[in-house]
């Protein structure tokens, strides 16, 4: 289960669009950050998405995505123009295919294809209506859904939910937060054709009633279960307490919000209620945030702020930058149990001992984590105002930064992980949580720790 928020340009500091998600997948789900380059296609053929192919563009812009390895598809992506996407599962009345272009499939063609969220927007619905949605999204169950997506560009920001074939889409004007319900009932800016003779013909709305779409659509107990209302309700309280003034920053800090104005409550908990979440003992928490993008939108050179890890509590934010130079250090696959090769999973050692020991791990490693975004915060901002005075000087370093971050950032976390593990296990959690990651762990060939 996902949340995904945006602040538009009133509501930002300094009049920027910034979106942010994390994406929350199952624990052993490897989540891969991963650079894709512009390309053309004389003769484009057709496309294999996860389960259906499609005729290729002729054209796709450069993209970083957050995708599930086993996927075609991204949870989050932006593009070199500026586009970025967040998608949820949502839970609706309407019937769920057997097959069709996933949620995350739906995200990766609008921002390989297009530049605007507006047309984002267009494609997405465009694809639902010709190919349905639909298929498998779990990864070692099944699990299928619907969707819904923020989608952001330089200027504005859209939410678009959906049902099936049908959908709604509301312009955001603020702040918005999307979770894993419907959020859009009567004041909708666009929806599908005939949307409200539909929901009156399958019963959804009584005749005389006024149509919302989530009072037609939503399927009520999954929506219950999953948490998604206390969810939201947390993050467009953070947002509006911040609106007018966010910043990357503090949507990092929203993402790893445990409920709490604190960091101190042990994410152990058994129900799918907090944003920064990580996987627990019993069927209703048995995803975690897999992965953790912040955007930041400015009209001249987006940056996108990303962990590439799994508990955002315990990963590290670096800066990415498209259009500005090759983005070849990140691992474009990988295998299922762990490997050293891969970053995804050396952090997981590190997060799942930040996990038995979260007291430490937020006293005293968490500031160092702190400090060392801050310091990625601030010269971030020096070479922005760099490439503001003169882009041409500025561009070459841009690339080099970016890696730069990420290869300090992997060499920190290795050094944490000794203090960690020296550090005492907090004595109160329960016996069905140490059982539930042991199995994991052992799922996995990782390390199984006391």
């Amino acid at each position: 289960m996902c949340d995904t928020v945006v602040a538009t340009r009133e509501a930002t500091v300094d009049g920027s669009v910034i979106l942010a998600k994390n994406s929350d997948r199952e624990p052993n789900e490897v989540q891969l950050l991963h650079h894709i380059p512009a390309s053309s296609f004389a003769n484009p053929g057709d496309l294999q998405c996860t389960y259906l192919k499609i005729p290729q563009a002729a054209r796709t812009a450069e993209a970083l995505l957050s995708r599930p390895a086993w996927m075609w598809g991204c949870e989050m992506g932006a593009n070199a123009a500026g586009l970025c996407i967040g998608n949820e599962a949502v839970f609706t009345r309407e019937p769920y295919a057997k097959t069709g272009l996933t949620g995350m499939d739906l995200l990766r063609l609008a921002v390989e294809r297009t530049s605007r969220a507006s047309d984002a927007l267009a494609l997405i619905t465009e694809l639902i209506g010709r190919y349905g949605q639909g298929g498998n999204c779990g990864y070692k169950g099944k699990l299928y859904y619907h969707n819904s997506f923020i989608i952001a560009d330089k200027k504005e920001a859209w939410v678009l939910e959906t049902a099936g074939r049908h959908w709604a889409a509301q312009k955001v004007r603020g702040v918005q937060s999307i979770s894993n319900g419907l959020t859009i009932d009567e004041e909708y800016d666009l929806s599908s054709p005939g949307i409200e003779d539909y929901a009156l013909k399958k019963g959804y709305i009584k005749r005389g009633v006024t149509f919302g779409f989530r009072r037609a659509f939503s399927d009520t107990l999954f929506t219950h279960f999953s948490k998604c209302r206390v969810r939201q309700s947390r993050t467009m309280e953070l947002l509006r307490r911040h609106s007018g003034k966010l910043t990357p920053a503090i949507m990092m800090a929203l993402l790893r919000d445990h409920g709490s104005d604190t960091d101190l409550i042990p994410p152990h908990g058994t129900d799918m209620g907090t944003v920064c979440m990580h996987a627990s003992f019993g069927p209703l928490r048995a995803s975690q945030s897999t992965s953790a993008l912040v955007s930041h939108l400015r009209s001249d050179l987006p940056v996108h702020w990303a962990t590439g890890s799994s508990g955002t509590c315990t990963g590290i934010f670096k800066p990415f930058y498209l259009g500005q130079g090759s983005i070849d250090f990140l691992n474009a696959e990988a295998p299922e149990h762990f490997s050293s090769d891969i970053f995804w999973w050396r952090h997981e050692i590190l997060h799942r001992q930040a996990l038995t020991r979260y007291p430490f791990w937020s006293g005293h490693i968490a500031p160092r984590r702190d400090e060392l975004e801050r310091g990625f915060i601030e010269r971030e901002g020096k070479l922005y105002r760099a490439f503001k005075k003169s882009p041409a000087t500025a561009r070459p370093k841009l690339a080099e930064f970016s890696r730069e971050c990420f290869e300090r950032g992997n060499e920190e976390s290795a050094a944490w992980l000794p203090a960690l593990l020296t550090a005492p296990n907090m004595k109160s959690i329960p016996f069905r949580y140490r059982y539930f990651w042991s199995r994991q762990n052992r799922a996995a060939g990782l390390p199984v720790f006391p």
